[in-house]
């Protein structure tokens, strides 16, 4: 794989160079839209290139899912598709192939491409079936406008039968007055014919599997159950009824379990996985016709990136962290970031991507964007105790923008105004500032939520 870039975002424009947040530009790479967390984008570049794995620690909404998906972005694409074949042997005990394929290019003229493809990409006139250059809107042959019913594309996606019989996918790119064919061939035919396998694991599939709070089927797979206990002749195969876990979908590419403590005793299987790089199959309800089928040596070579909150990093499965360590990086995320103008302008960026990413809420103006600066100083001193910092409690704070959005959409305002955020402050404000404004801190809100009196003993409520 080649080195990846030495990770250097585009500055985005300071605050005082813009009039709203729609001169932002949005960085179209996920880790140039994480926000104060620069030495965990390094330790992503570190395990993008070197195959890591990771363990993300801090409060929830600081952008530990936004790190692990974006390290699937920069994964290369799969390139093994995982199918269940039939044991005529032992039916019970479906067989696995891997079959490999790989990307080929090559470069086509015109004339030796599928005609509705020469067609669509502009070089074959639909009326008369003449060749000519893309340029020409009119066939020198027919004299007819070539582009009367269709538009011409750079670029048209299709399929083809491979050399195993089934429908591979098949890329055909104009360059010039060539056509670059880009297309997936297995590294060798498949042994079984068509009828005897399932696909388990497409080629075409995400490099992103989130599992929280995933079940032990969901994570692990299952064989469904036959109410005909496979019947030979009314019943199904047993190897139809294979089902992936989220470990089996993740092959080649990221398992992203957040609060993973709370998986318990599954982490055992997750480090199995992890060391084994496969695991089997089986129906795990001891009542289902399923039960008794099992698949081996199911590939499970994945990159995991587990989370969880500070308070609970005890409760990871001591042997799981170590193989984690062993093999990659344990991250303690940042909850402030110093107050500058530079970060003040990587603020306003986050802003800018949350209102794109909504869709619905329109831009903010500037004075809208330093109202929330001034409310991000005030969450870091009174969340963190952090002078001079502005938090990184992003999601709450995306959620400010979110409601300030929804105010100004209420009022047909064309902009997010100073108005409107404040007005979203004072909505949403989190329990913790609640408390600090009713009782002056924390600690003493949180004293209150248990009263002892001699006359009425301790009371499970609060009293204001």
């Amino acid at each position: 794989m080649p080195p990846i870039k030495i990770w250097k975002r585009e500055k985005p424009k300071p605050l005082d160079e813009i009039e709203t947040t729609a001169d932002i530009k949005i960085p179209a790479d996920l880790l140039d839209q994480v926000i104060g967390q620069d030495n965990a984008v390094h330790k992503v570049e570190l395990a993008i290139q070197q195959k890591r794995n990771l363990l993300l620690v801090g409060p929830p909404g600081i952008g530990k899912s936004m790190l692990a998906q974006a390290l699937a972005m920069h994964l290369p694409k799969p390139t093994e598709e995982i199918n269940v074949v039939n044991n005529p042997a032992n039916p019970q005990r479906p067989l696995i192939e891997v079959v490999k394929h790989i990307t080929q290019e090559r470069i086509l003229t015109p004339q030796e491409i599928p005609t509705f493809v020469a067609e669509q990409l502009g070089f074959k006139c639909s009326k008369c079936a003449a060749f000519s250059d893309v340029k020409e809107h009119t066939c020198p042959t027919c004299g007819k406008n070539k582009y009367e019913k269709i538009t011409p594309k750079p670029e048209v996606k299709t399929t083809k039968f491979g050399s195993d019989g089934r429908e591979v996918g098949v890329i055909y790119q104009r360059v010039k007055d060539k056509v670059k064919v880009i297309g997936h061939e297995p590294e060798r035919p498949v042994k079984f014919g068509r009828k005897d396998m399932i696909t388990l694991v497409p080629l075409g599939r995400k490099t992103f599997i989130h599992a929280t709070g995933a079940s032990e089927t969901e994570l692990l797979g299952d064989v469904r159950h036959d109410p005909y206990g496979s019947h030979p002749e009314i019943g199904t195969p047993p190897y139809t009824r294979v089902v992936a876990g989220a470990i089996h979908e993740a092959h080649e590419g990221v398992l992203f379990i957040d609060e993973l403590p709370h998986l318990k005793f599954l982490q055992n299987f997750i480090l199995t996985a992890m060391q084994e790089k496969k695991f089997p199959i089986v129906g795990r309800n001891p009542q289902s016709a399923g039960a008794s089928v099992k698949v081996d040596d199911v590939p499970c070579d994945f990159t995991f990136v587990g989370a969880c909150n500070i308070k609970d990093v005890q409760d990871i499965l001591p042997p799981l962290r170590s193989r984690i360590l062993g093999n990659g990086y344990e991250i303690l995320l940042n909850t402030t970031m110093p107050d500058t103008e530079e970060n003040e302008a990587y603020l306003t960026q986050f802003v800018a991507q949350e209102i794109v990413k909504d869709k619905r809420i329109p831009h903010a103006t500037k004075d809208a964007v330093e109202e929330l600066l001034e409310e991000a100083r005030k969450r870091a001193s009174v969340l963190d105790d952090a002078r001079n910092s502005l938090t990184l409690r992003l999601r709450d704070l995306g959620g400010v923008v979110r409601m300030a959005g929804d105010l100004a959409t209420t009022e047909n305002a064309k902009f997010i105004e100073k108005k409107h955020i404040k007005e979203a402050i004072e909505e949403a404000k989190p329990i913790e500032f609640q408390l600090q404004e009713r009782y002056g801190s924390v600690w003493k809100g949180i004293e209150k939520d248990e009263i002892i009196s001699p006359e009425y003993g301790k009371m499970g409520r609060s009293y204001a």
